[in-house]
């Protein structure tokens, strides 16, 4: 079995390293091979400076007979990965490796750590040469590191991903998707499919001009195939492809005990309490403080989020949360997901009621209360009242339309959202 991963062909201004892989497999079956299983999409770290458009590499295998097999399966991948990268670009640097043999711990490590921190393109030369991988590096050679990735994902949790292409003369035209067969196609397959739409917002549609007409997320291929035949649009479809994914699976986020061992450009899960009430800055954006015992962080929800932020502006010091998210170049925690574990009550103080039934005032600092109806004098205290808070425990989540990739929704954790 000969794996191939590829990475970092594309641009913002066009082309899909998705793509560019379904047209190799086609091209692998026309000569014969056989593709073993379903090709991966594998999503990296979403706070990854050096990411890509997408910010997702590809693998698959090819059952291969010996060595003269091998290079031919090489010529090809090589062939069109020359051919399709967006070369002119220059965050471009396209990755491709081959690798034959046992996916080994360290290959597993590997891409669970480029999916949760920061490496190097020195980091994945070094394991290729340990585990005798065959890299391929285009310009500064950045995708090898996606491509080792893919190759090497562990999938406990995986979801499937259907992706319709266009035909190239359509590339940068506005996509003709009609939006009310998208909208029946959620209602009708909605749980085995997500995050198709999102009130007009048509989520499965990218905005780029890229080679993708749409892309429909679910549990299984039958689920997205049944789907895919629901979809009516008013452009010819060139072809489709179905992808395993780790998309929204949670598989960047790390559980940590502690504020203090969090860092820039990764993602975590973490407990702790609000400092402050939350603010609003220019644009929308919402903020809060998040401290422990160790430190705090910055919090944020930023206004793509829409009414996801009416929670965050509830909140109030005090108040026990967990929060899902990534670190970002501002060293702020954005939001993807909120647990509110315990809202502390708000307590108003109010001067006690006379036994006439009037609600008596300050007689003077230190001279207790005194009824401005009967004019009786009363030394007891104020009355503590608990002021009913709006804000429920339990699980938030951000829209549809403010969802990254790896983000899981909470109908796949089994958990019912607040709202």
């Amino acid at each position: 079995m000969l794996h191939v991963g590829i990475d970092d062909t594309d641009s913002p201004s066009g082309m899909c390293t998705t793509y560019v892989s379904c047209l190799i497999i086609e091209k692998l079956k026309v000569c014969g091979y056989t593709i073993k299983g379903y090709p991966r999409l594998i999503r990296l770290n979403p706070f990854a400076p050096h990411k890509t458009r997408g910010n997702g590499a590809v693998s698959f295998r090819v059952e291969v007979q010996g060595g003269d097999e091998v290079e031919k399966v090489k010529d090809v991948v090589l062939s069109l990965v020359s051919k399709l990268s967006e070369f002119k670009n220059d965050d471009t640097n396209p990755g491709v490796v081959f690798y034959e043999g046992k996916i080994y711990d360290s290959l597993k490590r590997f891409a669970l750590n480029a999916i949760r921190r920061i490496l190097t393109i020195e980091d994945a030369r070094r394991l290729a040469d340990k585990i005798g991988a065959e890299v391929y590096e285009y310009k500064n050679g950045r995708g090898i590191i996606g491509a080792l990735a893919a190759i090497g994902c562990p999938l406990p949790d995986k979801t499937y991903e259907l992706i319709a292409y266009r035909v190239p003369e359509n590339y940068g035209k506005k996509r003709k998707i009609d939006k009310e067969s998208v909208r029946r196609m959620d209602k009708e397959t909605y749980p085995e499919t997500f995050d198709n739409i999102d009130n007009d917002y048509i989520a499965i549609e990218p905005h780029t001009p890229c080679p993708i007409l749409y892309g429909i997320r679910g549990e299984s291929p039958r689920a997205l195939i049944r789907a895919h035949q629901m979809i009516k649009v008013g452009e010819k479809i060139e072809r489709y492809c179905i992808f395993e994914t780790n998309q929204h699976t949670d598989q960047h986020i790390q559980r940590v005990d502690s504020i203090s061992q969090m860092r820039q450009f990764s993602c975590y899960l973490v407990s702790g309490e609000v400092k402050d009430g939350p603010r609003v800055i220019e644009g929308g954006h919402v903020f809060f403080t998040l401290k422990d015992n160790t430190g705090e962080i910055e919090c944020a929800a930023y206004e793509p989020t829409k009414d996801f932020r009416k929670t965050i502006m509830k909140l109030r010091p005090g108040d026990k949360v967990k929060v899902f998210g990534g670190i970002g170049v501002h060293g702020t925690l954005n939001i993807e997901k909120i647990k509110i574990e315990h809202v502390k009550p708000l307590i108003r103080y109010e001067n006690p009621i006379c036994s006439c039934g009037k609600r008596m005032k300050s007689a003077g600092k230190n001279k207790g209360f005194k009824c401005p109806n009967c004019g009786k004098k009363s030394n007891a205290q104020k009355i503590p009242k608990k002021i009913p808070r709006s804000l429920k425990e339990g699980y938030y989540e951000v829209p549809t339309c403010a969802r990254r990739h790896l983000s899981k929704q909470l109908i796949r954790m089994g958990i019912k959202g607040c709202s």
